[in-house]
């Protein structure tokens, strides 16, 4: 039985996203180090909010439509 379409984008923005929010972390960190959490995450949410809509989303519906539609795609 396949995946329903949503549960494959799910997949797909998991794979795409995590690297993303651990390198900003790995970065955000040091420069923020003994701010308190809501003040860290004033700074990545917009970040990650950007990086998602400008780079992440329109890279997979790109490189994965025929994927998350579920069919297979087009041989030339």
């Amino acid at each position: 039985m396949p995946l329903p379409a949503r549960l494959r984008l799910t997949l797909l923005m998991t794979l795409a996203v995590y690297p993303v929010v651990t390198l900003y972390l790995y970065v955000l960190m040091p420069l923020t180090d003994g701010w308190p959490i809501w003040q860290r995450s004033l700074i990545l949410v917009p970040m990650m909010s950007a990086t998602i809509v400008l780079a992440v989303v329109p890279f997979i519906n790109r490189r994965f439509s025929a994927f998350i539609a579920g069919r297979r795609p087009a041989t030339a």
